[in-house]
C-alpha cells in the first residue's frame, strides 16, 4: 500500500525576500522576528532610528540578511527609498507584509492635519507600497502581499471612527485586488487581528500581561504565528482572511 505523508507539504521560508512596513515596533517587528528566524531575508522600516537598530541588531545576530532605513509610509518620497533599498539588497520581493499603522479617534476628537495624517499612513501607504510590490511581483508570476488590517472594520465601535474608516477601506481593498491579481500568480491574505498588547494601546506593560494571562489580549507574537502560518501554505492553497482575537472577546 502506497504511503501518505499526513502533513500537507509547506513553503519554505529560507531565503525568500520580504518587505515589512512599520516593522520596528509591535506586530511588524514580531512578524520581522519570527518569519527571519525561519530564514527569510528581511528589509523594514520604522519612523525612529532606535527601534530600527534593535529589531535589525536581533535579526543580524541570528546570521540573518537583514537591512532597513528610517521611513515614514505616509511619505512616497520614503516609499521610492524603502523599495530601492529592497532592490539594491534583496535583488527583488517575493512578500510583501503591511503594518505600519496609527491608531486614532473619533473624527470629531481629531485635528484635520491628524486624521488626514492618519488616513495616509493606514490607508495610502498600504496602497502605495502594495502597488511598488506588484510592479515587481508581476514579472516574475508569483507573490504574496499579507495585509495587516484589524477587527474595528466589522466591530465599529464608538469613538474610533477614524481609525474604523481606515481598517474598513483595507478589508474592502483586500477583497477586490485578490480578485484582480490571483490570475497573475500573486496571493493576498488579510489578517484582522482583535485587542493586541502593542505601542498602539494605551496600557502598560504590565496591565497587557495581566489582560493577556486572562484572555482578553494578544500578544504581538501571536499574529506573528498566524502570518507565518498563511505565508508557509503551499502554493495551492490561499488564506484568504483570518480574524484572531482574545479568547474572551466575544465582538
Amino acid at each position: 500500500m502506497e504511503q501518505h505523508n499526513p502533513h500537507t507539504a509547506v513553503e519554505s521560508l529560507v531565503n525568500k525576500r520580504i518587505l515589512i512596513t512599520g516593522g520596528t515596533t509591535g506586530i511588524g517587528r514580531a512578524i520581522a522576528l519570527l518569519l527571519g528566524s525561519y530564514g527569510a531575508s528581511i528589509v523594514t522600516f520604522g519612523r525612529h532610528q532606535e527601534p530600527l537598530d534593535e529589531v535589525l541588531s536581533e535579526l543580524r545576530g541570528m546570521n540573518l540578511r537583514a537591512e532597513g532605513i528610517v521611513a515614514d509610509i505616509a511619505r512616497a518620497e520614503d516609499i521610492q527609498r524603502v523599495f530601492q533599498l529592497a532592490d539594491d539588497t534583496l535583488g527583488g520581493l517575493d512578500i510583501l507584509i503591511n503594518c505600519a499603522a496609527l491608531g486614532a479617534e473619533s473624527i470629531d476628537e481629531m485635528t484635520d492635519s491628524d486624521w488626514r495624517y492618519v488616513i495616509e499612513t493606514n490607508l495610502m501607504g498600504y496602497l502605495a507600497t502594495t502597488k511598488e510590490a506588484l510592479n515587481r511581483m508581476k514579472p516574475q508570476g508569483r507573490g504574496h502581499i499579507v495585509l495587516v488590517g484589524s477587527m474595528s472594520a466589522d466591530v465599529r465601535e464608538e469613538g474610533s471612527s477614524v481609525y474604523v474608516a481606515t481598517k474598513s477601506a483595507i478589508q474592502g481593498f483586500a477583497e477586490s485586488l485578490r480578485k484582480e491579481i490571483n490570475p497573475q500568480g500573486i496571493k493576498v491574505s488579510l489578517v484582522e487581528p482583535g485587542a493586541v498588547g502593542s505601542d498602539m494601546q494605551a496600557t502598560t506593560p504590565d496591565e497587557e500581561r495581566e489582560r493577556q494571562q486572562k484572555g482578553d489580549m494578544l500578544r504581538a507574537e501571536d499574529i506573528a504565528v498566524c502570518v507565518h502560518y498563511i505565508l508557509s501554505q503551499p502554493q495551492r492553497c490561499d488564506v484568504v482572511s483570518v480574524q484572531i482575537r482574545p479568547h474572551l472577546q466575544l465582538i
